[in-house]
């Protein structure tokens, strides 16, 4: 086949899968599919190894996932934060300027009982302050306190590190690369996340696929 052809097919390819793709991001995901599967030392995944690919990226994601979370918990040690995610709910308030509650629980991936939960212990801490909506009387809006905006200031510098640390032997066109990959996943999950719920799982399954065949 001629290689401008095979390019072009490749190209096609990938504008099908991520339309909002740049050149740069098809030149990033061309180059990696080319690469061959690296020499690894060490098991890959602790337990069983799923083999179904889906079941193995996410057994993968998921364990990141969680030595991030242990990580960047020590990270946290000595901010005034326990948790990782209480991190993520100051910088939700500090990002969104005086957010509902539920907005922020929502944005979060809380369930609404939990998420007030730590609100209200952060609030216990004198991190957070809140008031009543003046549109609507039902809802609350929540602000970081002085002392909420120099917690999230001391802890942001520490989970940077954090992050940096755990992925500093990968290039950045390839963080770029991953980034890319995964985002709209991420965008789409989180946007059907709520509507999902009550719903059983058999539902949930076709409303997704359809989702991903359009």
């Amino acid at each position: 086949m001629n290689k401008t052809v095979e390019l072009v097919n490749h190209w096609g390819n990938f504008e099908e899968k991520h339309p909002n793709g740049s050149i740069a991001d098809f030149c990033r995901y061309y180059l990696a599919r080319q690469e061959k599967e690296p020499k690894t030392s060490g098991k890959l995944v602790g337990g069983v190894v799923p083999q179904v690919k889906a079941g193995l990226l996410m057994k993968i994601i998921g364990r990141i996932s969680k030595l991030n979370m242990s990580y960047a918990n020590i990270a946290l040690e000595g901010t005034g934060l326990h948790q990782i995610e209480e991190f993520g709910i100051l910088q939700t308030i500090r990002q969104e300027q005086a957010p509902r509650k539920t907005e922020v629980i929502y944005a979060n991936l809380f369930e609404l009982s939990s998420g007030t939960d730590m609100l209200n212990r952060l609030k216990k801490r004198g991190l957070i302050k809140e008031y009543a909506d003046k549109e609507d009387k039902r809802s609350k809006r929540i602000e970081l306190t002085a002392k909420g905006e120099k917690v999230i200031r001391d802890s942001t510098a520490k989970i940077e590190k954090n992050a940096t640390m755990l992925l500093h032997t990968l290039a950045d066109d390839d963080k770029d690369l991953c980034i890319q990959l995964l985002k709209e996943i991420e965008i789409k999950l989180s946007e059907k996340w709520q509507r999902h719920k009550g719903k059983g799982f058999d539902e949930i399954f076709e409303d997704l696929l359809q989702e991903q065949s359009k």
